[in-house]
């Protein structure tokens, strides 16, 4: 087997890792574990960054079928299984009672346009050297970080209606004309990324910690959520002015990200 095959051998596995990520955070998100559907969710965002590093090692160009599996395992992780999240998962009952049809229309809405943004990009959108609207990961980053803030725990509150308006906020992002620039080796963006993935990462493991309200562990996790969704927005807001020479960059391997 030739070198740049083997490559291209780990990133499809990669990819499938990804793909089986999202599997099995709309699973437990069934079995009413949304925090640890999340992390998964988190855990498939790993997968899609080994996939693209170890596609541009390949010397193999990318091709349809690795742009349409990429695609697949996004749309899995990062379109439906943070719509199920959204959709399915309504605790406490209590508060979610009145707000069980908005969370279905909201979570419909967020597979929706993350699906038609992936189709957009594995048909054409992938000859660009950036991204117009948000990536679907980004978007899933969005969810990550307001499910601990208004669900579990409820760091700022528990409040249905404040995680739902954040989320279909962020939603439309996806398809609008907006470039974005594809974080890449070079990238103005790949420090800041790293460090917003890093914070969420963290939040998200003490959240599933369940830590004790007051606790140094709880305080912790809560600073670490508020400058998660600081930096996510403005991730949104400056990733624009940041696109740089990435608009004249031609695209490298198989992995989408999209």
């Amino acid at each position: 087997m030739r070198k740049g095959s083997l490559w291209r051998l780990w990133a499809n596995l990669a990819t499938t890792g990804n793909g089986l990520c999202g599997v099995g955070s709309i699973a437990y998100t069934l079995l009413g574990n949304k925090l640890f559907g999340l992390f998964l969710i988190l855990a498939g965002m790993g997968f899609d960054g080994l996939d693209g590093l170890l596609s541009r090692r390949s010397a193999l160009p990318g091709g349809a079928a690795g742009r349409i599996a990429d695609s697949i395992s996004d749309g899995i992780t990062f379109c439906l299984a943070p719509a199920a999240a959204v959709a399915l998962d309504n605790y406490p009952l209590g508060l979610w009672d009145p707000w069980r049809g908005v969370a279905l229309g909201v979570g419909i809405a967020l597979a929706a346009v993350g699906l038609l943004r992936l189709t957009l990009y594995t048909t054409r959108g992938w000859k660009r050297g950036y991204f117009l609207g948000a990536s679907t990961p980004q978007n899933a980053l969005v969810l990550l970080v307001l499910v601990p803030l208004f669900q579990y725990p409820g760091f700022v509150m528990m409040s249905p209606p404040s995680l739902l308006l954040g989320v279909a906020i962020f939603v439309p992002v996806m398809v609008l004309p907006v470039p974005y620039p594809k974080v890449r080796r070079g990238s103005p963006l790949r420090g800041f990324t790293a460090v917003l993935s890093g914070l969420v990462a963290l939040e998200i493991i003490l959240a599933n910690l369940r830590p004790v309200p007051g606790s140094a562990l709880y305080l912790a996790a809560y600073a670490l959520t508020v400058t998660s969704l600081l930096l996510l927005v403005g991730l949104y807001v400056g990733g624009p002015f940041a696109l740089g020479q990435a608009r004249s960059a031609s695209p490298r391997g198989g992995n989408p990200h999209a």
